[in-house]
């Protein structure tokens, strides 16, 4: 494959060029879902003819994940690494294709009522589990309402509160039976929604709305995702093995209903933190693919035709602690609720430098929370406001000291030494380096603290830091899955934020048909989160990996997800 590349923003040319480079990332945005490799294959010979591969290459992947997964529970996961694993070892009634579009998965067919409302879809019939067993219209139902079960504690429950009543049921206001969401028999399933969702098949090919076994689940609440015995999906993988801190193997499905699409006999998520030495494992030939690459790698690498860069649909950022306060001492908590102290935060950083010191891999300095790629039927992108220039350094500089002026706190003083907390894993700390030099620039001192992944998960969402490293891909491609997460109270709202306006305009767009007035309201939403500024959105993310040339077939789509149902080995 052809290495398709972002513009790289550079410096004061940044506002000069924004609209080309909008243009540019739009189309590979909306357009691509990359597939991989070109390449060599050593003394190996092979040869395809359609979808039949006869070689003497062992059908066998071996990729780089990264940390454990903190989950690989469909409904528990919030992390793209264990989407990764999920999105192999189960399939939702919708899958995105090579295109981004929503097609069907699971499901055979479906039709949607003319109001938009009632959604049926009718399963495969030769849908089977990894185990043999059948898949039915009630696995997907237990699955669900497993989500709108408020002893469950889903993060992502909120998904489901497009259903009708969902929301209700989830709070107590409502029985199952009034919830929208019906099995007429074993192979269909029926769903009303609360209002119209344009956005609805792409939502289901989300890992949330993947189905699970309710014998498997009750019968092993708290482990049924932790071993092979249990692990039973519907997907085109099937976990064999789980060593931990070492590596997840799966094999192929034979039960899978579309098996003969799936090359692979095995696939080997390998779980090295350190992405210097997985990259060199990657080199010498004991890993297939990787899923970060060094930074001082990433440019030779894309020379020699190793590294790939492909566009992704997400925000790196940073999360300030505004409402999950109770461990946070009373002079912290009066900086961090202090709006006009964010908001100098957010100008001082130098995302240019980030991206050209640590990044290098063509991010895109971001000026707005909703990241570049999301179009209206007109063509728009909704990311055209442009709340700050993360070019003009002097310009932001200068305006962060007068606006800690006028909070109190003329350079810097009286500002308690704030922390700063990032997982130990890949750039982080080089990242949050370059942020504390440039807080120091306008007399805000900072300590640097780290953790696992999985502890720096579970820190920050109990609220347990002042500010912390994070970052957000969408679920489906609309504003909705970036603005939607900080509603009051929300699953994924780890800053705590809370406003009544901007709940009252996302519920609002929610349900609205009219699609200029839903943007409106969303554009709106977006203005005051970037005016109260609980996060400090730093570059829009690009996904880099790195494969031997004689890996082919893996999808990369534009949401981050990456897909080996149709890889092999040449």
């Amino acid at each position: 494959m052809t290495s398709i590349k972002l513009l790289l923003l550079k410096g004061a040319k940044f506002m000069k060029t924004s609209k080309l480079k909008k243009i540019f990332s739009l189309i590979l945005a909306m357009t691509l879902s990359t597939t991989l490799f070109i390449g060599c294959s050593g003394n190996e010979k092979s040869k395809t003819d359609g979808n039949t591969i006869t070689n003497e290459v062992k059908q066998e992947i071996v990729y780089n994940l990264g940390a454990d997964p903190q989950t690989i529970d469909p409904l528990l996961n919030t992390a793209i690494d264990g989407s990764n694993v999920i999105v192999n070892a189960f399939e939702c009634l919708m899958v995105l294709n090579e295109n981004n579009e929503a097609v069907p998965g699971a499901a055979e067919s479906y039709e949607v009522s003319d109001d938009g409302l009632v959604y049926t879809f009718k399963l495969r019939k030769d849908g089977k589990w990894s185990d043999g067993e059948p898949v039915t219209a009630n696995d997907f139902y237990y699955a669900w309402m497993r989500g709108l079960n408020k002893e469950t504690a889903a993060e992502y429950c909120y998904q489901f509160f497009y259903i009708k009543n969902g929301e209700k049921y989830y709070n107590g206001e409502a029985t199952a039976d009034e919830v929208g969401l019906k099995v007429l028999d074993d192979y269909t399933l029926e769903i009303t929604l609360e209002a119209p969702t344009a956005y609805y098949t792409q939502l289901l090919a989300h890992q949330t709305y993947s189905p699970v076994r309710e014998d498997i689940v009750t019968a092993n609440p708290d482990t049924w995702a932790t071993s092979p015995d249990t692990y039973i999906g519907n997907g085109p993988f099937k976990l064999v093995q789980w060593d931990m801190k070492d590596q997840l193997v799966f094999e192929k499905n034979e039960n899978y209903w579309d098996k003969d699409s799936v090359k692979l006999e095995s696939l080997t998520f390998k779980l090295v933190t350190d992405d210097t030495t997985a990259y060199s494992e990657l080199k010498a030939g004991n890993f297939d693919m990787v899923n970060s690459v060094p930074t001082n790698e990433i440019e030779p690498g894309i020379e020699e035709g190793l590294v790939h860069v492909n566009p992704k649909l997400g925000n790196y950022y940073f999360a300030i602690n505004v409402g999950k306060q109770d461990t946070l001492s009373e002079d912290v908590k009066e900086v961090l609720n202090n709006k006009l102290v964010r908001q100098a935060l957010n100008l001082a950083i130098d995302r240019q430098e980030i991206i050209d010191n640590v990044g290098k891999a063509e991010q895109i300095p971001a000026y707005s929370f909703v990241p570049q790629g999301i179009t209206d039927e007109n063509g728009n992108d909704f990311a055209s406001k442009e709340y700050y220039d993360p070019s003009d350094m002097e310009g932001n500089i200068a305006k962060a000291k007068e606006l800690l002026k006028e909070a109190g706190y003329e350079n810097g003083n009286g500002i308690p030494t704030i922390e700063l907390m990032y997982n130990s894993e890949g750039a982080h700390k080089d990242i949050c380096q370059i942020i504390q030099q440039n807080w120091e620039e306008i007399g805000v001192n900072v300590e640097l603290t780290n953790q696992e992944w999985a502890v720096f998960l579970n820190t920050r969402q109990q609220g347990d830091y002042q500010i912390a490293r994070h970052g957000w891909i969408g679920d489906y491609i609309d504003p909705m899955t970036f603005l939607d997460l900080w509603v009051t109270g929300g699953g994924n709202n780890d800053c705590g934020f809370s406003n009544a306006r901007y709940d009252e305009l996302i519920a609002a767009a929610k349900v609205e048909t009219d699609s200029a007035k839903r943007l409106e309201m969303l554009r709106e939403a977006e203005d005051i989160l970037m005016d109260e500024m609980p996060i400090l959105p730093i570059y829009y993310y690009t996904t880099v990996t790195a494969a031997n040339e004689n890996v082919k077939g893996v999808r990369i789509s534009t949401l981050g997800k990456i897909s080996f149902k149709y890889a092999y080995k040449e």
